[in-house]
């Protein structure tokens, strides 16, 4: 396919690599020159040169910026053009977006990610995707390319809200995680042979495994940055005052993660929060 992505970020970029090496012809915007792919002055043009425009961007501004600003990819567009926004947005957002995009008689899937740099680069990823049947169908060679567990959630907006489900439990157990290797670490006990030993019991987890280990290790070079996550959780506190719904654990650890940016940490791999809570009980 002719595919246009925009946002070659730390996932992007892996992501558009193996697109690339699948034998599709990208169009970028804004994108490294050494990337195998036409390199376009906007938005508009990655559009005008591409049947599927991607997008994997950092939140819900910036993927209203890039499709509906002047000279953004709505401008471009042709009727039955496909837009699959895999960034990590509103639920509430995405909807109205998918409506205005169907007003141009083009498609929209919602489709976000989860499994990090590490899923992106080897084809892993988790995709949850929000829309219609016959146009989830039609964007699966591209996500077969992309990640190994994709699923048709529900209709526009869906996807976003499984990446928000997704975001808190993923936040909460690295704060889990972070709070039992401190624990183990405070009472004298060598937190890498306490997680080596609770991977063989019922507390194993994929998160223990590869973030409990750059906990141990000190390794915070990011694989999802700390403040995504961030803006993930205050996706979640929206969304649950839209619902009158009661997530305190969710708000502890936003607020754990608001105290990691305020020292420094956003930049670093969300499982620095380890680092917080250690300066915390310092």
């Amino acid at each position: 396919m002719r595919i246009g992505f925009i946002g070659l970020g730390v996932m992007g970029r892996p992501m558009a690599d193996n697109l690339i090496a699948a034998g599709h012809e990208l169009s970028v915007y804004r994108g490294r020159t050494d990337l195998a792919a036409h390199v376009c002055a906007s938005a508009k043009e990655v559009a005008e040169r591409s049947e599927v425009v991607i997008l994997m961007v950092p939140d819900t501004p910036d993927v209203e910026a890039a499709l509906f600003a002047p000279g953004g990819a709505a401008e471009g567009l042709r009727a039955e053009s496909l837009v699959i926004d895999m960034s990590s947005i509103s639920p509430t957002a995405t909807i109205g977006f998918a409506q205005l995009i169907d007003k141009l008689g083009c498609d929209y899937l919602d489709a976000p990610v989860s499994g990090g740099e590490l899923g992106a680069r080897d084809g892993t990823l988790t995709i949850m995707v929000g829309g219609r049947p016959e146009v989830f169908e039609r964007a699966r060679p591209i996500f077969d390319v992309l990640g190994k567990n994709v699923t048709l959630i529900g209709g526009p907006g869906a996807g976003q809200t499984a990446k928000v489900a997704n975001q808190i439990i993923v936040g909460l157990t690295i704060e889990a995680v972070a709070e039992g290797l401190l624990f183990a670490e405070r009472a004298g006990a060598d937190p890498a042979v306490v997680r080596r030993a609770l991977m063989g019991g019922f507390a194993s987890s994929r998160i223990l495994e590869v973030h409990g280990e750059r906990m141990v290790n000190e390794a915070f070079e990011p694989g999802f940055r700390l403040r995504l996550h961030r803006k993930d959780l205050g996706l979640a506190a929206q969304a649950a005052a839209e619902l009158d719904l009661a997530l305190p654990n969710t708000a502890a650890t936003q607020q754990l993660m608001n105290a990691a940016i305020a020292d420094g940490d956003g930049e670093l791999d969300h499982s620095a929060l380890y680092r917080t809570l250690r300066r915390e009980h310092s």
